[in-house]
């Protein structure tokens, strides 16, 4: 694509409207088309939180400059991929003699297609292959083939239709671990690839491989782990299972009864860096909340997601790793169910401090019971005190499970050593 083009955004089989690019002054734009506009539908789906407004003249955003937006509206930076999905795109490149360079944001959207995760789309698209069964063992064997670079050439011994099946479902899953789109037949059992599949017949998995053998421990069973907790205290959770014991599948929440729904991260509602402290607090995520009208209960259910990091030590639980779900029959948005909620250290090495992703009370580290009342009390929150005396008592059952996966006393010891046992006052 050259520069300054403008690529279309659809949502819904609704074009929304078309974005541009100027990559030299790293200034983008977008345009309402005036039909949809026009059709009053979808009021909220890009709700006014100073970003981007509902009228048609262009809109020019020169502030989103930094690695996460990429100069793009922060509510389509959403859809481009991530650590891990930019490994594989650059792979990608090097195989089809092309350079990072070469490819802007906007054509990178536009590989983006309508395979990413949520329901905005970006055409026109590069043509892809479609879907074929595949098999996921060979999937993960081109995996560990593709991330064993030969630090000489910088090129992989993977074959080309291998790097293009892990294209079309790895480069749109978000995160820096490597991960996969794929779909389950409900009654055969066959996998697809997940990346234009939404039939109502799949089962639809984001499916993170375990692929460091070398690390000394498996960060999937940990976090299936946290699941099975995050069960049992009754925290909204999609689907999850292990996979040949080793890989963590987790049901897909933005496919549902054989369509797309439309996710947001906190990053691509409000423009917030995740990687900024000042935007990094979890306050900003309850007034989000409370901003975009979810019901009282969700307000409640973050409180309660909240504890549940504190205690169990999910440091890493950053803006982008909080999303909210848009209901387009009510024109409204809800609180997702949670994700990426595992132990986010090494367990094999001693932390002499960790300091959290998102603030308590002002608070990185070393919250305490009356940093989490403070924030109970400022956003009215009911039974605060009952949430953290439940996730302190899930401890052992942790452990039990824990034990019942077969991590080593030594793992189960070290996590557990970071747990912060907040006393009830």
């Amino acid at each position: 694509m050259s520069r300054n083009e403008f690529i279309g955004v659809k949502c819904f089989g609704l074009e929304i409207g078309r974005l541009s690019m100027d990559e030299h002054r790293k200034e983008s734009s977008f345009q309402y088309n005036p039909d949809f506009l026009n059709s009053g539908r979808f009021l909220h789906l890009f709700p006014d939180t100073g970003v981007l407004k509902r009228v048609q003249p262009v809109q020019v955003f020169r502030q989103f400059n930094s690695d996460t937006f990429r100069g793009l509206p922060p509510m389509f930076a959403d859809s481009l991929p991530d650590v891990f999905g930019d490994i594989i795109v650059k792979k990608w490149l090097e195989l089809n003699d092309l350079s990072r360079q070469q490819i802007g944001v906007l054509d990178q959207l536009s590989y983006v297609a309508d395979r990413g995760m949520g329901a905005l789309e970006f055409f026109p698209a590069h043509d892809l292959p479609t879907n074929q069964p595949v098999d996921l063992s060979e999937i993960i064997a081109d995996l560990k083939v593709l991330l064993q670079t030969n630090e000489v050439s910088g090129k992989t011994a993977i074959n080309k239709q291998g790097l293009l099946n892990i294209f079309k479902i790895g480069s749109s899953a978000g995160g820096a671990r490597p991960k996969v789109l794929l779909s389950e037949h409900k009654a055969t059992g066959e996998l697809l690839p997940g990346d234009l599949n939404c039939s109502d017949d799949y089962d639809h998995y984001l499916i993170k491989l375990h692929l460091d053998e070398e690390l000394g421990y498996n960060r999937e069973v940990i976090e299936y782990s946290y699941y099975l907790v995050c069960e049992y205290l009754g925290i909204n959770r999609t689907y999850s299972k292990l996979v040949d014991g080793q890989h963590f599948a987790t049901i897909r929440f933005d496919r549902h009864a054989g369509g797309k729904k439309h996710v947001l991260t906190a990053c691509g509602l409000t423009g917030w860096d995740f990687q900024l402290p000042n935007h990094s607090t979890y306050e900003n995520l309850f007034e989000l909340a409370f901003f975009l009208k979810v019901p009282q209960r969700e307000i409640e259910e973050l409180f309660f997601r909240m504890v549940f990091n504190v205690v169990f030590c999910n440091t890493d639980d950053h803006l982008k790793n909080h999303s909210f779900i848009y209901d387009e029959d009510r024109d409204a948005w809800n609180l997702s169910p949670a994700y990426d909620v595992t132990y986010s250290l090494n367990p094999l090495l001693n932390y002499k401090r960790t300091s959290r992703a998102l603030s308590i009370n002002n608070k990185r580290y070393g919250v305490t019971t009356k940093d989490l009342l403070q924030v109970a009390d400022r956003f009215t929150i009911r039974n605060a005190k009952d949430m953290i005396q439940c996730t302190l008592n899930a401890v052992p059952y942790w452990v039990g499970v824990a034990e019942k996966l077969q991590l080593s006393d030594e793992l189960i010891r070290s996590i557990q050593k970071d747990f912060c046992l907040v006393d009830m006052e």
